[in-house]
């Protein structure tokens, strides 16, 4: 696994985007977000030998959510490694506006998929008659749908698991392991589980494993992130997982560097890593 696509990666530039969320008096209310209410660029992306950084995936980071086109030209002005970039969309515009957003977002080179984060609000959203017309259209497009919710909200996961089952076509990739638990009971855990095969069962939904610190800080010194592998592992195969580092909120935990050392560590056979940490992204983000 010594070559690395990181499939899930923010960069940021407070000069030129409004980044809201990052500023002290706006949600999330974290107590050390000031760890990274910094500028970061790619060269913040810094890894030790052998470990190789041969690419990475952008996912939009609120640099300006009414004009997503604006953080591209951005990164495609200011990038020099090979990245793909996964643009902000907002899933509840009317499907004219929607429709030219896609189309002025697939003008630009590294644009491979769009996200609207769910959180909370994934079974409203995704049983919006809006939404559901906007993510057809998406499977027309070649892009795909970044989904971010948790496995334990049941009627979410179902939401999205009937719009993947109306648009077989179209990929959705579900960022941060669908926040699994990590200091779970037996009950929580169980719950989780359940939305994951109930994804699982989908050819065209895919994991991204990363953003741990969002559930857990100090989930370092835990064997938890072992548990969640081994059950993603089971339910989706070697084929449709992929390890992320979620950079800069990674260093609310450890630094980039030893995230992936830590990852090497895992346990896992060395084909299967290789898989994990650079083949899939590569298949799935199309490099």
């Amino acid at each position: 696994m010594d070559n690395i696509i990181d499939p899930h990666i923010h960069l940021f530039d407070r000069n030129k985007g409004s980044y809201a969320w990052l500023k002290p008096e706006n949600p999330p209310y974290w107590s050390d977000k000031e760890i990274i209410n910094n500028d970061f660029s790619e060269n913040d992306l810094i890894l030790k030998s052998p470990l190789t950084l041969s690419g990475f995936v952008h996912i939009e980071a609120g640099f300006d959510n009414d004009s997503p086109w604006r953080e591209i030209e951005w990164l495609e002005s200011t990038i020099s490694c090979r990245f793909k970039s996964v643009a902000c969309i907002d899933l509840m515009l009317a499907s004219e506006d929607f429709i030219g957003h896609i189309t002025r977002l697939k003008k630009f080179s590294s644009v491979i998929g769009v996200r609207h984060i769910l959180d909370e609000q994934a079974h409203l959203l995704l049983t919006s008659d809006v939404a559901q017309m906007n993510l057809v259209y998406l499977a027309t497009t070649g892009l795909h749908f970044e989904a971010q919710l948790s496995g334990s909200d049941t009627k979410g996961i179902n939401a999205l698991v009937n719009v993947a089952r109306q648009n077989l076509g179209l990929t959705f990739i579900i960022s941060h392991a669908a926040f699994a638990p990590l200091d779970s009971t037996h009950q929580t855990l169980q719950c989780w589980k359940n939305g994951m095969v109930s994804l699982a069962a989908f050819p065209n939904i895919v994991v991204k494993a990363s953003g741990w610190e969002m559930t857990r800080r100090d989930y370092i010194n835990t064997n938890s992130i072992d548990t969640v592998i081994t059950e993603l592992l089971s339910l989706f195969g070697e084929d449709r997982i992929m390890l992320a580092s979620n950079f800069p909120l990674a260093l609310f935990t450890t630094s980039y560097q030893e995230l992936w050392a830590y990852y090497k560590a895992l346990g896992l056979p060395r084909a299967l890593l290789e898989k994990l940490c650079h083949t899939n992204a590569k298949r799935i983000y199309q490099f």
